[in-house]
This record gives structure tokens, sequence and C-alpha cells, in this order.
């Protein structure tokens, strides 16, 4: 069996935290049941962050939007995706007796974690699900350190 020891960084656990508060408050104060009928409100697509050596990757659920009306932007350690989704088309001789789908603006900020390399920074949107890839700086990657035998 092995053990490994493992770097105990607080202050990314901090930002950690600091996530997850923000999407309490966001979950907690999206819209109510009576909002839902209006179809353009305010919504938050779900993501998911995930973090190796090399790079931070994002990723989220923008289904049915263009890539058109998607903006990302890095500036201050703070990852913005925002856009648009518009309301397909209303009818004024249809009853809709649900409307559980999004629609409107989004914007969701994400603080980095590490120093990353903004000029180096992917982006990709296919099938609903756009994916930006966001390499670290080579001043926080870990190196390897050689060891001479004497």
């Amino acid at each position: 069996m092995k053990f490994g020891i493992t770097k105990w960084e607080p202050f990314k656990e901090m930002i950690s935290l600091r996530d997850e508060i923000d999407r309490l408050f966001n979950d907690f104060f999206r819209r109510t049941p009576e909002d839902e009928m209006e179809p353009h409100g305010v919504w938050y697509p779900a993501l998911d962050i995930e973090e190796s050596d090399n790079d931070i990757k994002v990723i989220a659920e923008l289904p049915g939007m263009k890539k058109e009306d998607i903006k990302i932007t890095i500036s201050e350690g703070q990852l913005v995706i925002q856009g648009e989704r518009e309301f397909e088309k209303e009818e004024k001789d249809k009853t809709y007796h649900r409307i559980e789908r999004s629609y409107g603006k989004f914007r969701r900020s994400i603080s980095l974690p590490t120093e990353v390399e903004v000029d180096k920074v992917k982006a990709n949107y296919e099938k609903g699900i756009l994916s930006i890839t966001i390499p670290k700086s080579e001043k926080v990657k870990p190196k390897e350190i050689g060891i001479t035998v004497k």
C-alpha cells in the first residue's frame, strides 16, 4: 500500500468554499415558480471545474445557445462566462401550461485558484457544452528536481 503526502493549501480551500457559498446563494435566490412563466429572467448554467498539474478546465452546460451569444473573459484572477438565451417565440394563441427551460441573461464568475496563461486559453462549444481549457502559469506548475548520486 502506498501513501502520499498532500500539501495543504488553505487559500485554495477558501476559494472553493467561496464558490460553494456563491452557488448556495445563487440557488436560494433563483427565480420563484411565479417568475418561471416570465421567460426573460436570469438563469445560472450548471458548470464543472477540474484542475490538473498543467491546467484548469471549466465545462458549462449551455444548451440551445449559439456561440455568438456567449462571451468569455479573464481578468484579475476571475473567469467570467456570460450571455443570453432568447425565448424561442411566444405565440398569442397558445397557452403555456409549464415553462421549465430557463431563458434570459446569465453571468457566471469563477475565481481561478492559481496564476494562468491568459493568452493560451482555448474554448470549444459543441452540442450545448462549453469547454474552456486554461493553462497554468509555468511559475506555478510542479517541477521535478533531479537527484545526483555521489
